[in-house]
């Protein structure tokens, strides 16, 4: 007879995991909070309030990754702000050649935690000092700081670019060259706010539109199983 469930394990499966990297910040908020509430009440509420805030911008949500083999998914959540033809980073080692890139925007309010795209062996993982301007803006592939992996599966190399944004400062990654990984597996953090820039083959069709709602280690970016195409660059507003 199954135990019916009980309150406790109804608050524990709605508690959302907080990032390990997400401690030492969620430390000093509440240690701030705490001292400059001693002085003066008022700024313990509004700390109150911003390391509750803290502790959402590390979140750390389980995803449920499809396993389909040829299937790209999304490393970041946020929104689809770039479809198209684009030069990888020559640091990537991926060629001049344009191919095919799918941007995601992150805010500060997404959960920030990046997921590699496809499973895999990591070939390369490269780092370059940059800018902080908007990661919004198309020229924050190559202004901007950014560590980059490309992640070889099946014979087929896929690029995946962290790129620090407005106010990001600090880029984490998890990986290292020669180790092999998952589809959905984490595999870097970006803090706070930034973008996503994800590297496939020319001729690979997008699944999904500007401006739609990624997941990350969900959502099907796209199929490199599919036939090659000409893309289009996808726009629906409901």
């Amino acid at each position: 007879m199954e135990r019916p469930m009980s309150l406790v394990d109804s608050v524990t499966k709605a508690l959302v995991p907080i990032h390990r990297e997400g401690w030492p910040f969620i430390a000093i908020a509440l240690a701030a909070t705490l001292i400059l509430g001693w002085f003066i009440e008022p700024l313990f509420w509004i700390g109150l309030f911003l390391t509750g805030w803290v502790c959402y911008f590390f979140r750390d949500p389980q995803r449920v990754t499809p396993v389909q083999d040829g299937l790209v998914i999304s490393p970041a959540d946020g929104v689809v702000s770039q479809v198209g033809p684009c030069r990888p980073p020559l640091e990537l080692d991926l060629g001049a050649e344009p191919m095919m890139r799918i941007s995601v925007f992150m805010n500060v309010f997404n959960c920030h935690v990046n997921r590699a795209p496809v499973s895999g062996r990591i070939t390369r993982v490269a780092y370059k000092p940059g800018k902080f301007i908007n990661a919004e803006l198309d020229k924050a592939s190559e202004d901007n700081e950014r560590n980059g992996l490309v992640i070889e599966h099946d014979g087929v190399h896929i690029g995946v670019v962290q790129i620090a944004g407005l106010v990001a400062r600090r880029i984490v990654c998890f990986v290292r060259e020669g180790e092999t990984i998952n589809a959905g597996e984490r595999f870097g953090l970006i803090r706070f706010g930034s973008r996503l820039d994800i590297y496939m083959p020319m001729g690979t069709v997008p699944k999904v539109a500007l401006g739609q709602t990624m997941i990350a280690g969900e959502t099907v970016l796209a199929d490199l199983k599919a036939a090659p195409g000409a893309a289009a660059t996808l726009t629906r507003i409901n």
